[in-house]
């Protein structure tokens, strides 16, 4: 059985790409259910965020489980399976581990070291567990991954500076403004990263924050949580004629401000210009409006270039968190080999045990004048003839895993025997 991850992510993926393919929260059941229910496909996990879809997923067969997956996302994008096959981005078996354990360590982020991404894998990882599509393979790579993502943070510095999305957001605003001082600030969204750019814009010197939520009862708690004030979502066309800046990030499935929704907005704006900073994927604003006079319109394509800049300053701790996350695949590797061969192992000595235990039982006839310090000798006897007949063959085994000759090895081990361990080939592995 191997891993693959298979995805379209903001290396690779055009925005308006990730845009049909993001999963919100209340389609991840039906696509969970929809994936483990393909044909190949034994557990899966989908991680769906602003900057990527990925899914992860342990194939019964390699070729037919990425067959199954990709067709899941040409359904989402409508793209053709030629056209997903330029974008998409495929990793399997310890490269897949490699790449899980990068994304948690917000090293393949395009904020580099931001923390949010962590969040994101561990409830990926729990909504898998919770709608039953994450079994024991899964579990044990995101119980590592999360492992990983904690150390490196911990360990290293590379979050120390700009550490999420939302604060570079923020950061970036203030770079094309020059200053937030003294700014009238409108955010749209009180979600997750809603919340993190208004905890990032509290700490800076902004005039006033207005928060516009589609659940009024969101945008008061956050509006209250930082000093502000919240804004009903009909009133968000004469907010917008009050404010310098609007950053938006709600989950939105559609367009929340209009190229019409801004025009007349800025024709009352006279000769003051208005910048919005739009985060959200799908986007929340009309890529249109960047057309309007006095509009500038950012978006996550503007960020991540924004945050690039900033990673010449973080090579050495980059370097840093690739040596730990090349130590952590491959003690994982270790494990994860173990543990493939752990089931033609027991069916081994399983099998010995019964033909060892039926003798004896063929025996006791023979044996009835025993006393019991001799029956425990002949027990022990058998069973140190049994251990030590076995330890070779299991050793070779264990050690050749992962290999052609492995797989041989393996192979042989069920047809001299007749053995039939309850997992697919132990010692079969796609190389990445």
């Amino acid at each position: 059985m191997s891993l693959v991850a298979v995805g379209l992510t903001h290396h690779t993926a055009p925005l308006d790409v990730l845009e049909q393919a993001t999963i919100d929260d209340d389609g991840l059941t039906k696509a969970l259910t929809d994936l483990v229910s393909r044909d190949h496909v034994a557990e899966v996990v989908v991680l769906s965020t602003c900057n990527r879809i990925e899914i992860y997923a342990m194939a019964e067969r390699f070729h037919g489980a990425v067959d199954d997956i990709c067709s899941f996302l040409c359904d989402r994008t409508g793209l053709s399976s030629d056209g997903l096959s330029d974008i998409v981005a495929l990793h399997y078996d310890d490269g897949a581990t490699r790449h899980l354990f990068e994304v948690a360590s917000g090293l393949d982020s395009a904020v580099i070291g931001e923390h949010e991404v962590l969040g994101q894998v561990r409830r990926a990882w729990e909504r898998g567990q919770a709608e039953g599509t994450s079994g024991s393979h899964l579990n044990t790579v995101f119980r590592h991954a999360l492992e990983v993502g904690k150390a490196v943070r911990t360990e290293t510095s590379i979050g120390r500076h700009t550490t999420s999305v939302s604060q570079a957001a923020v950061q970036m605003a203030a770079h094309q403004l020059g200053s937030l001082d003294g700014c009238k600030v409108l955010v749209l969204g009180a979600g997750e990263m809603g919340g993190g750019i208004a905890q990032a814009l509290h700490s800076s010197s902004v005039g006033d924050v207005a928060v516009v939520n589609r659940t009024w009862e969101r945008a008061v708690e956050l509006a209250e949580a930082i000093g502000g004030r919240a804004v009903p979502l009909l009133d968000l066309p004469v907010a917008l004629g009050d404010v310098d800046l609007l950053l938006t990030t709600t989950g939105a499935r559609s367009i929340m401000v209009e190229h019409g929704d801004l025009e007349p907005v800025m024709r009352a704006r006279e000769d003051r210009s208005l910048l919005i900073v739009d985060v959200a994927v799908p986007r929340d604003v009309d890529p249109g409006a960047a057309d309007l006079p006095g509009v500038t319109l950012l978006d996550m394509d503007d960020l991540r270039a924004f945050a690039e800049q900033g990673i010449e300053q973080r090579t050495q701790e980059i370097s840093k968190v690739n040596e730990m996350i090349e130590l952590a695949v491959l003690r994982w590797s270790d494990e994860h080999s173990a543990r493939r061969a752990a089931p033609l192992v027991t069916a081994l000595r399983t099998m010995a045990e019964d033909v060892r235990e039926s003798e004896l039982a063929r025996f006791a006839p023979r044996l009835e004048g025993l006393d019991d310090r001799q029956r425990e000798a002949v027990e022990a006897l058998t069973r140190g003839i049994v251990g030590k007949l076995l330890h070779e063959p299991t050793v070779r085994v264990k050690d050749a895993v992962g290999s052609a000759r492995g797989e041989r090895l393996a192979e042989a081990m069920r047809d001299l025997f007749d053995l039939d361990d309850s997992e697919p080939p132990a010692v079969s592995r796609v190389e990445d």
